[in-house]
Order: C-alpha cells, then structure tokens, then sequence
C-alpha cells in the first residue's frame, strides 16, 4: 500500500536556510510546494540590505503580493513608483516589471506571496 505525502503544516524561522534568487534578494522560503507540499501558492521572506534593491524582473505566470514587515523602500511596478512602509501591501500582476530598493537606514524585509508558487524558471531578468 502507497503511503500519502503529508504536507508540513508549520515552519520555524530558524530552521529555514536563506538564499538568493535569481532578482538579488536574500529569500527564505516560508512555505513553498517543494519543500512542504502546499500546492498552490509560496510564502516567502525577502530580506533587501541597506542601499541595494532587486534587479527588475518580472515573472509572466505568478502574481506575487508584497507586505512589508521592516525598514522602507522604493517600489517600482511597471510605470509606476510607490514609496513603501511597514504596513504597506502591493500586489503584483503577473508580467509586471518589478523591483524594489532599500532607501531607509534599516534592513528592508519584506512577506512575499506567489500564486502560482515561485520559480526560478518564472523569474524574467530585465536589465
């Protein structure tokens, strides 16, 4: 008899490895299907040091939201420039050109939803 794969339920910060995705952000991975198995969406955390940003990109499948839990930044979508802080949501659309900077004097972190869940291989460089 086949056993079922169980999803995994909970994470712990701490226990999730970062790394940087193909945009330059640091990223640990919350709870993606490849790891975890959910199936529909990832939750990630972005970490953008003091005065860097991500390379624009964009992702042609995956509308991603944004919430922003530390620091403050720049957030360019499409043609569009928004200042954002703690507190601040922005969704995402899929095939929009995005990226985002640091301009405060903190470390900007960012929760990161993406549905479908995140690829490397849905991540377009634009520059």
């Amino acid at each position: 008899m086949a056993t079922e794969q169980r999803a995994i339920f909970k994470t712990k910060y701490d226990d999730i490895e970062p790394y940087t995705t193909k945009d330059g952000s640091i990223i640990r991975e919350l709870m993606h299907p490849d790891v975890h198995g959910n199936s529909e969406q990832s939750l990630a955390e972005a970490t953008i040091p003091i005065g860097s940003s991500t390379t624009l990109h964009q992702h042609p499948d995956s509308e991603e939201i944004y919430h922003i839990t530390a620091g403050s930044g720049c957030m360019y979508l499409g043609v569009e420039v928004a200042d954002v802080v703690v507190g601040d949501t922005v969704c995402i659309p899929p095939g929009t050109p995005h990226r985002v900077e640091n301009t405060g004097r903190t470390v900007l972190k960012i929760l990161c939803c993406c549905s479908p869940p995140y690829s490397h291989t849905d991540t377009e460089l634009l520059t």
